[in-house]
């Protein structure tokens, strides 16, 4: 009993924090050792940078403590408002959508890639399967079924009209990842069955490509895309897991969405 009032676990949290698969076997960690920072950024009508053509995000406040006895928000915005996870049938007809989806898709061993040098000054940056390959060369092969996360620099301009960086005839430029790269990562495993991609900016796809053709890969099986992230300064580049909540819509496209970052003892960004 005092060992579980502890939080003291073994097979998920030892998977946890030797980024090996849940069931793995291992030493105990205690759940009261893991830290947890958010990724998510707040959702300000003021400052929350909206997809384009997507619907307005607005907080009515409908209720207070003085009139009502408490305090309630009538909340509009679409499902992908603000920071998000989406759900394969986002994109593909006939792939499970958010209510059809595991706990287990929502919940992944995570690496995040710093391509912020790359993207400064080339906001159609597509991130390569060198680039990874670089990565791997000094973190280790990506685990199978990961979060692969690029950090292009995207998450400092949230709030401002250089966010989605549309130019005159409204075409977005943002960076994301190159078509072969992402088929890349899902022919060798790496993305599996229930892998993600996630980014900082609005979409796994460069922001010039409007075929999706990026999404449409990484949106089948049990995949999910983690997009809009923030403070990935706080996310180690291996050893973390994801974690995405969110409220499930019957049929939903996915949910905007408060993302963890679960951090294992002596694991640092």
């Amino acid at each position: 009993m005092a060992a579980a009032a502890g939080g003291v676990v073994g097979g998920v949290a030892a998977g946890v924090a030797a980024g090996a698969p849940a069931d793995a076997a291992g030493p105990a960690v205690r759940l009261d050792g893991l830290r947890f920072v958010s990724l998510s950024h707040v959702n300000d009508p003021a400052t929350t940078n909206v997809f384009p053509g997507d619907p307005p995000f607005t907080l009515e406040t409908i209720a207070t403590i003085p009139e009502d006895g408490y305090f309630l928000q009538f909340v509009r915005e679409g499902e992908h408002t603000g920071t998000h996870w989406g759900a394969p049938g986002h994109f593909n007809t006939g792939e499970p959508l958010a209510d059809q989806l595991d706990p287990a898709d929502l919940f992944l061993p995570a690496v995040k890639i710093d391509v912020r040098d790359k993207c400064r000054h080339r906001p159609d940056y597509a991130v390569s399967i060198e680039d990874i390959k670089d990565w791997e060369r000094t973190h280790g092969r990506i685990p199978n079924e990961s979060a692969v996360i690029i950090w292009t620099g995207w998450d400092a301009l949230w709030g401002t009209s250089a966010y989605p960086n549309q130019d005159a005839d409204g075409v977005l430029h943002q960076p994301g990842f190159a078509i072969p790269t992402v088929q890349w990562l899902i022919d060798t495993g790496r993305l599996g069955y229930r892998g993600a991609t996630g980014t900082d900016t609005f979409s796994p796809d460069v922001g010039t490509d409007e075929t999706y053709t990026v999404s449409k890969l990484v949106y089948q099986r049990h995949r999910i895309s983690l997009e809009i992230l923030a403070n990935l300064a706080a996310l180690p580049a291996t050893g973390a897991w994801i974690l995405a909540g969110g409220h499930i819509n019957r049929d939903g496209a996915g949910s905007t969405a408060l993302i963890f970052g679960i951090i294992p003892p002596g694991t640092r960004a």
